[in-house]
């Protein structure tokens, strides 16, 4: 299973690719539990001076989560569904080394959020990025946690209440992504800038990145523990299900 997570190390950067190309790099548990598991193999790794994050393939970063996992879920599944993305958004958080994501295509949901989790994202101008749960009958609290942190609750409500998904040039204007080069250049450019943050001095990098967790903590607890209630309450109504299947009707009428 350790080959959806694709790991190396070259120049102090330590590169971890997403590597279920054909399903747009959705992630489900065991993919979870291998990437937190590389998260903090290089954490440790005094060889390791920062991090790069992209998905294999040209269509994707993610598509975020797996929906074949969680369509039958029930209300107590999608308590435990935030207890471990708790566990794997903390990590990503905790972090002291620097943290860029290399996007190469669609991140949506949980990869959306996560993309917004680590500190510079690159990108090339097919980049489209947001947070489509509605569509699917899921509730969101991380995800508007983390948009409200960055654009303000105005553009956080109505991005969460359409699910649309954003070009790369409104993600660039509004200050989502960071960069916007050629396609071509988007992991180039990522390993690039990696390699000049890893030449910054470790303390004041760590200090840096602490200090910003610190101030954003109270946040992050308060949307864990809506999402157990809202969640628990969202799977348990069935209204998730119910959305994912005719999702999946709808794909296989197209095929």
């Amino acid at each position: 299973m350790s080959d959806m997570i694709l790991s190396s190390v070259s120049d102090g950067v330590g590169l971890i690719t997403l590597n279920r190309p054909q399903v747009l790099n959705a992630w489900d548990r065991p993919m979870r539990a291998v990437l937190l598991e590389k998260l903090r193999a290089f954490e440790s790794d005094d060889a390791v001076r920062a991090i790069v994050v992209t998905g294999a393939g040209e269509r994707a970063f993610s598509a975020g989560q797996d929906l074949n996992e969680t369509k039958r879920f029930s209300g107590d599944d999608g308590k435990a569904w935030i207890a471990e993305w708790e566990i794997l958004y903390g990590q990503v958080r905790s972090l002291s080394k620097p943290f860029l994501a290399a996007l190469n295509g669609v991140a949506a949901g949980s990869a959306f959020q996560f993309s917004l989790l680590t500190d510079i994202r690159i990108a090339h101008a097919g980049v489209k990025m947001g947070q489509p749960e509605i569509n699917s009958g899921i509730a969101s609290t991380l995800g508007p946690w983390i948009m409200r942190e960055m654009l303000g609750l105005s553009r956080t409500i109505e991005l969460t209440l359409t699910g649309r998904m954003m070009s790369a040039e409104e993600c660039h204007r509004i200050g989502l992504i960071s960069e916007l080069v050629a396609a071509d250049r988007v992991l180039p450019r990522a390993l690039e800038l990696a390699r000049e943050l890893a030449r910054k001095p470790p303390v004041a990098m760590r200090l840096n990145k602490a200090r910003f967790r610190e101030v954003t903590e109270p946040g992050f607890v308060d949307a864990l523990r809506a999402g157990e209630v809202m969640q628990k309450e969202s799977y348990g109504s069935g209204e998730p299900a119910r959305m994912m299947e005719e999702f999946f009707r709808q794909r296989a009428a197209r095929n």
